[in-house]
């Protein structure tokens, strides 16, 4: 079905209102949490984890380490280059510190991103679904940090708008915003992939236009250009992997996460794997439910690539949720409910993950 016209689109409205609530609902019950416990909530958001790496960058460019007692190398090299450079010009043409030009990104984006999610869904189910989508990506259980100055926002903008350009059959402006993604995070080789694997089928069906190769080259050039920049820095081809390696962040195959499930009790154990099976079967239901081909491929791309990973388990579903398209299927069900049942069912999951933001931000780990 597609997408209602411009001038006329309650949905879209609906979308961009709805996931625009949630985002305020989830910074309300942070400000009343911190202002509960005596702590800064608002520095929990540009000022910790990740964002203090960005911000800089932003300030100093590359070419800080940090050597662990076991001697872990840390290095900024590790972090791609997009948000530090948003920060840095933000901040000197506005009256904004790089962590607050961040934090001016981040919210930006996380707009951006739920207007392209929206349209994705509207041209994958119906307009009504592509709403619900968006707003249900604004109560995923980690959607706190779509509040802060991190780069998930700013990928998912990327990548959601980069996708519906590929479903519209608009192959250089995808390819251009893919190349947008891969300068954002190292998960774009998820969304080059969507591309390359959705091109390849045009090709089996003796189908492909030269906008459409021109596109499929393009896309890559984001992600390979940073990681070839990191390799020339070092002086080796592997520099960058061996940077990711440093942050414990090398491919083992899920090696770690078995590893992990084995050392919990068992409670906790048969929980995560209950928890393996529900994104398993959501997987499933996009399948079955014949999600768009480039849509499919770049969520299990997402999804596979935040699994196969030796990464810290705790940043896992945080490394999963640009894959949006897990979404759909329960967004397409909420979709077939009373408009106020669903409405019921939203506002509890928006509680909730407002909730647990609160809790993971003003406490110790990172997300």
């Amino acid at each position: 079905m597609s997408p209602p016209t411009r001038r006329r689109d309650p949905y879209l409205l609906l979308a961009l209102g709805g996931y625009a609530a949630t985002r305020v609902l989830g910074l309300v019950v942070l400000a009343v949490a911190a202002a509960a416990s005596g702590k800064d909530g608002f520095h929990r958001l540009s000022g910790r984890w990740d964002s203090v790496w960005y911000v800089r960058i932003a300030e100093h460019g590359y070419g800080r380490q940090v050597v662990l007692p076991n001697g872990d190398v840390h290095s900024d090299l590790a972090f791609f280059p997009l948000l530090p450079a948003l920060e840095r010009a933000l901040s000197a043409v506005l009256p904004l510190d790089a962590a607050g030009a961040g934090l001016l990104v981040s919210w930006t984006a996380s707009l951006a991103a739920a207007w392209g999610i929206y349209r994705c869904g509207a041209l994958a189910v119906s307009p009504r679904a592509g709403a619900l989508l968006a707003v249900l990506w604004g109560v995923y259980p980690t959607a706190f940090v779509q509040s802060m100055a991190y780069t998930e926002t700013l990928f998912t903008a990327f990548a959601a708008w980069s996708l519906y350009a590929v479903l519209r059959d608009r192959w250089i402006l995808a390819g251009a915003l893919c190349v947008l993604a891969g300068l954002t995070r190292p998960t774009a080789a998820a969304l080059i992939a969507a591309l390359a694997v959705t091109a390849a089928a045009l090709v089996r069906d003796r189908r492909l236009p030269l906008r459409t190769l021109a596109g499929v080259l393009l896309a890559p050039l984001g992600w390979l250009g940073y990681v070839v920049y990191v390799g020339v820095r070092e002086s080796s081809a592997t520099a960058y992997f061996d940077v990711q390696a440093g942050w414990g962040n090398s491919i083992d195959g899920g090696v770690a996460l078995a590893r992990f499930i084995a050392s919990l009790p068992w409670p906790a154990s048969l929980g995560l794997c209950a928890a393996l099976a529900l994104l398993a079967w959501l997987v499933v239901l996009c399948v079955r439910q014949r999600l768009p081909l480039p849509l499919l491929v770049y969520t299990v791309g997402v999804v596979a690539v935040s699994l196969v990973g030796a990464a810290y388990f705790g940043s896992r579903p945080r490394l999963m949720m640009p894959a949006f398209g897990l979404l759909l299927p329960p967004a397409a069900a909420l979709a077939r409910l009373r408009p106020r049942t669903a409405a019921v069912v939203l506002a509890v999951l928006a509680a909730a993950s407002a909730g647990y933001g609160a809790f993971t931000l003003l406490g110790p780990g990172p997300p």
